[in-house]
């Protein structure tokens, strides 16, 4: 495995941090008081069902944020391993595999044992993705996919620099600061170095990737960020600043800035 398996304690809700192939990240959403479970991007199956036994919650709900086979690419084998009922498979995109709620508006609420989850609808690495952002009362996650990378964003595969300034500035920038981010990879140092380049005197850059860098050493996930770091780092969440604005040459066109610094990114 690229990373170590680590569980983060939220009050109502812990999130099981699974790695999956060479640097994805599944996520086990367990509710503490049903001891329901659902599953994030289940690329691993095998790994996804150790991980339920050992905590010994019932997998009830799978969680897609779009379509690439890295990311879903393991619903079928799960949905076909599971001697449970029926898993309820949540997308946003009428190629997932084994699909039963396709959620085609964005800002849907739904249940999940005792937590609330809402579908953000974030189109641009693919048309269907989707952003699930959990709600348990005093904290907040958010499972980003390759919409939000820590100190990056996906590339726009499907999609263009005015869908990824909407997902990034206008739905998860506006999200509580001190909402935990679960993203998709663990591309945070490479992403953060291409941060330092875009603003090299940029301080909270440089202590979060010696902060990364400590981590990976010990084979520890990068993740969660926070929606608040993210804002302080990330040049694809920071476009609407001057600073950014000048290294693209775009000042006063945020959007423009998006297009500039992906092509920037894309070709380093």
């Amino acid at each position: 495995m690229h990373s170590n398996i680590i569980t983060k304690e939220f009050g109502k809700f812990k999130v099981q941090v699974l790695p999956a192939l060479s640097d994805n990240f599944m996520y086990l959403l367990i509710d503490n008081s049903t001891k329901e479970a659902a599953i994030v991007d289940p690329v691993a199956p095998d790994v996804v069902w150790d991980a339920v036994h050992k905590e010994n919650v019932k997998l009830t709900t799978v969680l897609t944020t779009h379509h690439h086979w890295d990311h879903a690419g393991g619903n079928k084998e799960l949905i076909n391993s599971n001697t449970n009922d029926q898993l309820t498979v949540i997308g946003g995109d009428d190629r997932i595999d084994g699909l039963t709620v396709m959620i085609d508006t964005h800002g849907v609420d739904f249940q999940f044992g005792s937590l609330n989850i809402k579908c953000l609808r974030t189109p641009c690495h693919t048309t269907g993705h989707i952003c699930y952002y959990v709600n348990g009362g005093q904290d907040d996650v958010v499972f980003t996919g390759d919409t939000l990378f820590l100190g990056g964003c996906g590339r726009f595969f499907e999609g263009t620099a005015t869908q990824m300034y909407e997902a990034l500035i206008k739905i998860l920038s506006q999200l509580p600061d001190s909402t935990a981010v679960f993203c998709g990879h663990e591309y945070a140092i490479q992403n953060l170095k291409f941060g330092l380049h875009v603003e090299p005197s940029n301080h909270y850059i440089l202590n979060t990737l010696e902060d990364v860098e400590t981590k990976r050493k010990l084979k520890e996930p990068s993740v969660p960020s926070t929606i608040g770091l993210e804002k302080l780092i990330n040049p694809f969440m920071r476009v609407e600043n001057e600073s950014v604005q000048k290294v693209t040459q775009t000042v006063g066109d945020p959007i423009e800035t998006m297009k500039m610094l992906r092509d920037l990114k894309n070709n380093l």
